[in-house]
């Protein structure tokens, strides 16, 4: 331990499905570390569309709107089945991304992580990765919308980077994502690689993992954003829709890297060549798709649903931010306290890259 903790901290607690009125700043209690736990200091912490969707109690089988549909009307009251992973969330402090110092550990076994500077793996599979059983922070339990966190031991990584608090709270969960369907689609130096919504947290990541396996990296996004995703690396820069598929013709990619689906997913499969590799961990667009079966057996493409990481992919992460083989998005930093605004600019989408919340000094 290298300084007093507090018995109370600040912190956002979501309290039930709906609005920003769910979203309550103020004290509670700072938790106390288990043997196989430390606490950390939370240093900076990344907004997701994760969050968002879980307080609209968007994982409902009910819900049948993108994620912008569903803000607009709002959400319907609370949800039976509005969360996901099998997780009852409320109240909950959400925030799956966090960057921090370790400030005390729970057991003597793990003093060599105090006073480290640590990002946390959100995603956890207690269980061994020859399942696909998981628990997520900020999902499962507390996650690091606050001043302080615990979490298991296993899952904490020190990093040496000179990357800042807030660059760092961009990583966790959009590039482990994205890492993640990469590792799944098997992409490879030479690949013809499609990203869609490109100048997302997810996407954004993609762009950059992808171009960094050495892939040709085709990416999507709106005409405003075209110059920040080239930027960034992608080789070619695409609108959204029909056009698509007329520029790039059909069974002309290897792999496609999806957080979209919504009415664009059936030609994502015609893109594919035969032997293609379509990866997906969401549907902000929608998630209710229709589709030609016969582009995904006639060519025996492979579907890759992406939630549970595999054990190469946070430390992967870690490796290419210390040899400065990625770089940061960071597109803006709100107080922890303005979550809700966040989230407001946030859901606007003319962002590239990624929203970082900043506790309060203890």
């Amino acid at each position: 331990m290298t300084r007093a903790i507090p018995l109370r901290m600040k912190a956002v607690v979501t309290t039930g499905h709906g609005g920003y009125d769910k979203l309550f700043y103020g004290d509670v209690d700072v938790p106390h570390p288990g043997p196989d736990e430390v606490l950390i200091q939370v240093l900076a912490a990344g907004i997701n569309n994760t969050d968002i969707n879980t307080r609209l109690g968007w994982y409902s089988s009910s819900v049948t709107e993108g994620t912008d549909d569903l803000t607009a009307a709002q959400a319907r009251g609370p949800i039976a089945d509005g969360g996901w992973n099998g997780a009852s969330p409320f109240p909950l402090i959400q925030g799956t991304d966090c960057c921090g110092l370790v400030a005390a550990a729970g057991s003597p076994d793990h003093d060599r992580l105090t006073g480290r500077r640590v990002l946390v793996r959100p995603c956890m599979r207690p269980h061994g990765f020859d399942r696909h059983d998981m628990v997520w922070m900020a999902s499962n339990f507390d996650g690091a919308f606050a001043q302080f966190v615990k979490v298991p031991a296993a899952e904490v990584f020190p990093i040496a980077s000179d990357w800042s608090d807030a660059e760092l709270a961009t990583i966790p969960c959009a590039y482990g994502t994205a890492e993640n369907m990469l590792h799944r689609a098997r992409v490879t130096s030479g690949d013809r690689v499609f990203v869609t919504g490109a100048s997302g947290g997810v996407g954004s990541a993609a762009v950059q993992l992808a171009r960094r396996r050495g892939a040709h990296v085709i990416a999507s996004t709106s005409p405003a954003k075209t110059e920040a995703v080239r930027a960034i690396g992608a080789h070619q820069v695409l609108g959204r829709g029909a056009e698509v598929l007329s520029l790039l013709g059909e069974s002309s990619l290897d792999a496609v890297i999806d957080n979209v689906a919504g009415p664009d997913f059936g030609l994502w499969l015609k893109l594919l060549r035969p032997g293609g590799r379509y990866a997906s961990s969401g549907a902000i667009a929608g998630p209710m798709v229709q589709m030609d079966w016969r582009d995904a057996y006639l060519k025996d493409i492979t579907l890759f649903g992406c939630t549970a990481w595999d054990e190469p992919v946070f430390p992967n992460l870690i490796t290419y931010i210390e040899r400065d083989e990625i770089r940061p998005l960071l597109a803006q930093s709100f107080a922890l306290s303005d979550i809700a605004e966040a989230q407001r600019v946030f859901l606007k989408k003319e962002h590239v890259g990624n929203f970082v919340l900043i506790p309060s000094s203890i």
